[in-house]
C-alpha cells in the first residue's frame, strides 16, 4: 500500500476512533510519568517527558474536537511520543522505575516502563491518524501485528523442541568427547536445531496462509546486489558505532548478550559460531524475520512502515538472549538491536532478494564473534 489511507479506511476517519484512541493513550503515558513526579523525582527527563506526554494529549484533544487537520496533529502527538520512548527508556536505564505494588500479583510494576510502552503506542496512533487510517484499518493492521509477533515468538521457540531431536543421534558419543568437543558440539547442534525449527515454523506459517515457495525470495546475486552486500555491512557497523557513541556520551548502559557471557567461559564455541554465523544464523533469521514477516507486512502497512514494525518484532524477540542485566541495560541493547534491524530490512525492501540481508547479517555476526574471540580468548 502506498503512505495514503486505503478506501476502506476512509469512512471511519471522521468519527474520531482514532485520535480518541491516542488522547486515551497519550493520557495514560501522562498519568504514568506524574508517578515519579508526585515521588518527588527531580530529574529534567522525567519532566520533559511529562509535558510532551501531555502535548500528545493535548494533539488529540484539539484534533478530535476540530481544532486541527490531522496533518498537523498527527505529527506533533507521534513526534512527542517517539520522545517520550526515548526519554522513559533512558530514565530507565539510569535507575528511574517508580515501581508501583500489585496486590493481586503479589509484586511490582516499573510505571516508567509502562509509559515506556504506551508511548510507543501512542507514536504508532498518531502515525495512523497521519496517514487518515481508520479505526478499520488500524483494527486490521493490529490484528496482523499481533499474529506475526506471535509467528516469530513461536520461531524463538521452536528450537527447543527441534534440537533435542536433532541431538538424538549423538547422545550415545558423549562419553567419548573432550569437554571442549562437546562444547563445539552442542553450539552445532543448537544452530541446527534453531535452523530447523524456523523451517518448522516458515514451512507451517506458508500452509496456513495458503501460500508457496515461490514466497520465499531466493535469487543469485546480481553486481549490483554485491554492491548492497558491501555498502550494508559498511552501514551495519557505522550504525553499531554511531549507537555507542551516543549511549558512551550519554552514560547509557547495555546488557550483554547471553553468548557473550558463554564464551567467556569457553571461547572456543565462537571458533563454530563464526562460520555458523554466515552459514545459519544470518540465513534463517531473515528467512523468518524479513522474508515471512517483513514481507507479510507489505499487505497491510507501507513498506517503510513494515520495515519499523518488523525491526519492533525482531528487537522483542532478542528480549531474552539480552536478559542479563537490568531492564533499563535491556531495553538499551533492544534498541541497538531495533536500529541494526532497520538497516538489514531495508537491504530486503530494496532488493526483495533473502540472500542479501541474510549475508550481510551472517558476515556481521561472523565478524562480532571473531573479535569476541581475541578478546576472550
Amino acid at each position: 500500500m502506498t503512505e495514503t489511507a486505503r478506501a476502506d479506511d476512509a469512512g471511519p476517519i471522521t468519527s474520531g476512533v482514532v485520535p480518541g484512541l491516542g488522547t486515551v493513550l497519550a493520557g495514560i503515558t501522562m498519568v504514568a510519568m506524574l508517578v515519579p513526579v508526585r515521588r518527588g523525582v527531580d530529574d529534567p527527563v522525567v519532566w520533559a517527558g511529562t509535558i510532551l506526554a501531555a502535548a500528545a494529549v493535548l494533539a488529540f484533544l484539539v484534533r478530535r474536537h476540530g481544532g486541527i487537520e490531522r496533518t498537523i496533529a498527527g505529527p506533533i502527538a507521534a513526534g512527542s511520543s517517539i520522545t517520550v520512548v526515548l526519554l522513559t527508556g533512558y530514565a530507565l536505564n539510569q535507575g528511574t522505575t517508580a515501581p508501583v505494588s500489585v496486590p493481586a500479583l503479589s509484586s511490582t510494576i516499573p510505571i516508567v516502563f509502562v509509559a515506556f510502552v504506551t508511548a510507543g503506542l501512542t507514536a504508532s496512533v498518531g502515525v495512523a491518524d497521519y496517514l487518515g487510517i481508520g479505526v478499520g484499518g488500524l483494527k486490521r493492521r493490529t490484528q496482523q501485528v499481533v499474529v506475526l509477533t506471535a509467528v516469530g515468538f513461536v520461531g524463538l521457540f521452536a528450537p527447543y523442541l527441534t534440537t533435542p531431536v536433532v541431538a538424538l543421534p549423538v547422545l550415545p558419543f558423549l562419553d567419548s568427547f573432550s569437554e571442549i568437543q562437546r562444547t563445539l558440539l552442542n553450539q552445532v547442534v543448537g544452530q541446527v536445531g534453531m535452523a530447523l525449527g524456523t523451517v518448522l515454523v516458515v514451512g507451517a506459517f506458508l500452509k496456513l496462509t495458503d501460500r508457496d515457495l515461490s514466497f520465499i525470495d531466493l535469487r543469485r546475486p546480481t553486481l549490483r546486489d554485491l554492491a548492497w552486500i558491501v555498502g550494508g555491512i559498511v552501514v551495519l557497523f557505522g550504525v553499531l558505532y554511531a549507537i555507542s557513541l551516543s549511549m558512551q556520551a550519554t552514560g547509557v548502559e547495555s546488557a550483554d548478550h547471553a553468548t557473550t557471557q558463554s564464551a567467556q567461559n569457553a571461547p572456543e564455541m565462537l571458533l563454530v559460531l563464526i562460520p555458523l554465523a554466515i552459514l545459519v544464523i544470518g540465513p534463517f533469521e531473515e528467512l523468518l524475520y524479513r522474508n515471512v514477516i517483513q514481507k507479510t507486512l507489505y499487505e497491510t502497512f507501507s513498506r517503510a512502515g513494515a520495515v519499523v514494525v518488523a525491526s519492533v518484532i525482531f528487537a522483542a524477540v532478542h528480549v531474552m538472549a539480552y536478559d542479563t542485566a537490568g531492564l533499563g541495560a535491556v531495553i538499551a541493547s533492544l534498541g541497538t538491536i531495533f536500529g541494526l534491524s532497520i538497516v538489514l530490512g531495508v537491504i530486503y525492501e530494496r532488493t526483495d532478494n533473502l540472500v542479501m540481508p541474510a549475508l550481510v547479517h551472517g558476515i556481521y555476526n561472523a565478524v562480532v564473534f571473531t573479535n569476541l574471540y581475541f578478546l576472550v580468548g
